[in-house]
């Protein structure tokens, strides 16, 4: 495995007021300049919790956070105040295509799949995340369409 952005214990921190959200402060990552907003895609562990694909987020100081949702405190039974250790590695990995996607860049003109192999990892994520997202089979083709007509006309 790559070496990691960072492994070491962090205190987890709430910004202020109602809704405020819980994180940990990662001041030793810097802002991405290529990325939109300086984002880095992540990965890891937190207390050996394992972290999904996450994003580290600009605190509008030039340093970057870490969100840690309610459901990622339950499981590490963590509040802000409390310390966790976080490992994290850079997360520029492709995305995995499902088969049905797959069987539509096979219908359309092999100009199609290379532009969307010439995106960034980030960018191909967030690309398909609303097709994935979709729940009923009928949405999900709505929206492979649409991430194909976005990829046939990328100008438009």
């Amino acid at each position: 495995m790559n070496t990691p952005l960072v492994q070491q214990h962090y205190r987890l921190e709430k910004f202020p007021g109602k809704g405020g959200w819980t994180y940990a402060l990662i001041p030793e990552v810097k802002p991405d300049p290529h990325a939109w907003f300086g984002w880095i895609s992540v990965c890891g562990t937190m207390d050996d919790v394992e972290l999904p694909r996450c994003k580290l987020m600009p605190k509008g100081d030039g340093q970057l956070f870490l969100p840690v949702n309610a459901s990622m405190r339950k499981k590490l039974k963590k509040q802000a105040g409390d310390e966790v250790l976080i490992t994290l590695y850079r997360d520029d990995e492709p995305p995995v295509l499902p088969q049905e996607i797959t069987d539509c860049f096979d219908l359309e003109p092999p100009e199609v799949y290379a532009r969307f192999l010439s995106l960034s990892a980030d960018e191909q994520h967030a690309l398909l995340k609303p097709v994935l997202a979709a729940r009923q089979p009928a949405t999900q083709e709505k929206r492979i369409r649409g991430m194909l007509d976005s990829l046939r006309e990328p100008n438009q």
